[in-house]
């Protein structure tokens, strides 16, 4: 039979130590659910309330009994570890990537587990918005981290509502924080010197996280030239390329590999297919499956620090550029600058995926259509190209605003 009751708590008397016996301040309920198992819940403080809330469980049980309770009701009060393996199955079949399935299923794990949410009727808004707000002030966590746990939920939310298993989407209404005004990791591009002097340091530079000088400064001179990430770089074998003697050298990237999961092509500048032939000598791969650059755990097994590649060669190539000169007040001039160094003044960083800003950044100099940028960027949203990846410095924005026609017309537009 059905009862609330309070529950007995040991309570220790700070000042004796003194342990008692007192009830909690909370009515608990005790039923049978429609399989018969024994249940026993927290209510409410309100013994109303309470003796309310547990009437109500007692004839959801008593409709699955008579089979009148609908799938969905069934479905929330299930523990949500079961919707979860069902998600993670979803994510599986649209194939996304073994890493990527791996990083939503810890985020929302921590999130339920930190929140004690146990069925899919626990989840609130309320909750992970308390979750978010204790990864901010609590635990010093960046914007676009809490954003990265935000968009987990909200797609588990999602997916769990279009498979009726709520009734409707408690997170529908959260929103993302804006990390511009807590930017933790930004990039910045390298100009063409800057890049010119690191592929030459590199290509003369010793081994770095496995990966020989001359190979280094391929996989930069690559990234530079196609804005392939990292993954997409690693997972490259003489097969990605087709026409290199042609007038449209071409370089793909298998689905498996892309981050949109669909194959992927660019076209290659003929400077870079030269260079990469020239490359291609020299490295002389064992067949045509070898993995070109082995940077990519995904192809090959092996994480290499990329970061780390980078600041090696761009380190070298400070050092080079700073014993060019003799004249003291040049040197001490080359300290202070920013050129060539892996984190500037401002805090952004010219790490491997900085190659990808400066290939986006550079196809904004050549006065390519913003349109065309995004589809060579692969981005869905042209915001991201725009304002992420697009880079104009105070100089270029200066030569833009001179390039306007003043007020006074010009002496040579006099009639």
């Amino acid at each position: 039979m059905a009862n609330i009751y309070k529950k007995m708590t040991i309570v220790t008397d700070p000042a004796t130590g003194e342990k008692t016996k007192v009830p909690s301040k909370r009515w608990w309920g005790r039923y049978r659910d429609a399989l018969g198992i024994g249940r026993r819940v927290s209510l409410a403080v309100d013994k109303k309330i309470a003796q309310q809330k547990l009437n109500e469980l007692v004839q959801q049980v008593e409709r699955e009994k008579s089979g009148l309770a609908d799938d969905i009701e069934v479905e929330m009060k299930k523990p949500i570890t079961v919707h979860l393996e069902r998600y993670k199955q979803h994510l599986i079949a649209k194939n996304d990537t073994e890493r990527h399935i791996k990083e939503v299923m810890r985020r929302i794990k921590r999130v339920l587990s930190d929140r004690q949410i146990k069925t899919a009727m626990q989840l609130k808004a309320v909750e992970v918005e308390a979750f978010i707000n204790d990864l901010r002030t609590n635990q010093n966590m960046s914007l676009e981290t809490c954003n990265h746990y935000m968009r987990s939920m909200k797609s588990f939310a999602r997916w769990m509502l279009r498979n009726d298993r709520l009734y409707r989407n408690p997170l529908d209404n959260l929103e993302l924080v804006n990390t511009s005004t807590d930017r933790r990791h930004d990039r910045r591009p390298l100009s063409m010197d800057e890049f010119i002097r690191m592929y030459e340091a590199a290509k003369t530079g010793p081994p770095v996280e496995g990966i020989i000088g001359h190979d280094r400064a391929m996989l930069y001179l690559l990234a530079a030239w196609t804005g392939f990430r990292k993954g997409e770089l690693g997972s490259l074998t003489l097969r990605n390329f087709v026409g290199l003697d042609t007038e449209t050298p071409m370089v793909m990237v298998r689905a498996g590999y892309s981050k949109r999961r669909r194959d992927d092509s660019m076209v290659l500048h003929l400077d870079i297919a030269d260079h990469f032939k020239k490359w291609l000598e020299i490295r002389q791969p064992a067949n045509d499956d070898e993995i070109l650059f082995p940077i990519s755990e995904v192809s090959c097994g092996v994480e290499r620090k990329t970061a780390d590649m980078m600041a090696f060669d761009l380190a070298a190539a400070r050092q080079f550029w700073i014993a060019e000169t003799n004249d003291e007040a040049e040197q001490k001039k080359r300290h202070a600058s920013d050129f060539l160094k892996y984190q500037d003044t401002d805090g952004k960083f010219a790490d491997f995926h900085a190659l990808r800003h400066t290939f986006i950044t550079n196809l904004s100099y050549a006065n390519v259509a913003p349109k065309t940028a995004q589809m060579l960027a692969r981005h869905s949203d042209i915001k991201l190209t725009m304002q992420i990846y697009t880079h104009i410095n105070a100089q270029e924005q200066a030569d833009a605003i001179k390039s306007l026609p003043g007020l006074t017309p010009k002496k040579d537009d006099k009639a």
